[in-house]
């Protein structure tokens, strides 16, 4: 091992382990001394904080005015049936990831046990189906609107009030779909050093979104958010005056897409087309990406909207010494 470095020694180990379908354990390592905490906490706060989930954020009952009402017919009085709905979770069928809001419209007759299964529809799937909402009786109606909306974190009904229409009662609103989010850091022996280090990150979601797919998501957020630094960076020369490896437009280039938080269509029209890397994006002309299978037009804006926050755009006119470079980085990467 060389006693003197140049440089901090980049990890390269994942080793990815299910323990359910909504619980995983990440093991990231070999970690230079003390790196390991200053990537495992912002992540842990990105993922308790700015994971995107679906909630219910208002809902109209038949007949009722307030939340303190009654329903003619049915066991349970407002308040309750209203908290078991801000209970359930809800998971939005492919096709609609895209949509932001749906308004949706039930109508149930009595007797019968009213579950969360009987709300699952062409938009939704309730994960928690066998949840109780309600006891209908004989003879009785029960007519209710809900609004689902895509958000972050916690947000009180005040601050919805004015976002729902007439007849609407705004609901207290807890998007987050991370149910934990914890890490432990071990000692891991490298190059005959026993003082690098290991993140184990235990991630558990409600069901809501594939845990993994929360992770990656949370990375993105974190490359987004320092990307700022980028642009001022990119104006500073090397001390040799010459682009080198470490330098931050190829940092960024030779990212991969996923630190776009692309949606899932225009995500998985590129891994089919084995488009892993910004610096391909931004290489291409846009010709060549609208003529990629499946990409609508839709999705061609979105990609071009993400690259904008990184910086780039698709067919940039980069310097030819960077050009040059990023073309070598890239072929080696994907030879």
């Amino acid at each position: 091992m060389k006693s003197i470095k140049i440089r901090p020694y980049i990890p390269e180990k994942l080793e990815i382990e299910e323990i359910t379908p909504n619980h995983i354990k990440l093991h990231a390592y070999p970690f230079e001394p003390g790196c390991a905490i200053t990537i495992a906490h912002p992540m842990r706060r990105l993922l308790l904080s700015s994971s995107v989930g679906y909630a219910p954020i208002a809902i109209k009952i038949d007949g009722v005015k307030h939340e303190f009402d009654t329903v003619r017919g049915v066991a349970e009085d407002v308040a309750p049936f209203i908290v078991n709905i801000k209970n359930l979770k809800f998971k939005i069928k492919e096709e609609f990831l895209q949509q932001e809001k749906f308004e949706l419209n039930y109508e149930f007759n009595g007797p019968m046990e009213l579950k969360g299964e009987h709300l699952n529809n062409d938009i939704i799937i309730i994960i928690d189906s066998d949840s109780h909402l309600a006891n209908i009786n004989n003879e009785a109606k029960l007519k209710f609107s809900l609004i689902i909306q895509k958000g972050l974190g916690y947000v009180p009904s005040e601050a919805i009030r004015q976002d729902v229409g007439d007849g609407y009662i705004p609901l207290d609103v807890f998007f987050t779909p991370v149910k934990k989010a914890v890490y432990d850091i071990e000692n891991v022996l490298h190059e005959s050093n026993p003082n690098f280090e290991k993140i184990i990150f235990e991630v558990e979601t409600n069901g809501q979104v594939d845990p993994m797919d929360a992770f990656k998501d949370a990375v993105g957020i974190m490359h987004s958010q320092m990307s700022v630094f980028g642009a001022e960076l990119n104006d500073i020369p090397t001390s040799n005056g010459r682009l080198n490896d470490d330098s931050p437009e190829l940092k960024i280039l030779l990212s991969s897409v996923e630190i776009l938080n692309l949606e899932h269509r225009p995500s998985n029209c590129l891994q089919k087309s084995n488009i892993k890397y910004i610096g391909e994006l931004v290489l291409m002309n846009e010709s060549d990406l609208k003529n990629i299978k499946n990409l609508g037009k839709r999705s061609f804006d979105e990609i071009a909207t993400k690259l904008l926050e990184v910086g780039y755009t698709i067919g940039a006119d980069l310097p030819h010494e960077l050009a040059t470079t990023l073309n070598k980085r890239l072929a080696k990467l994907k030879g």
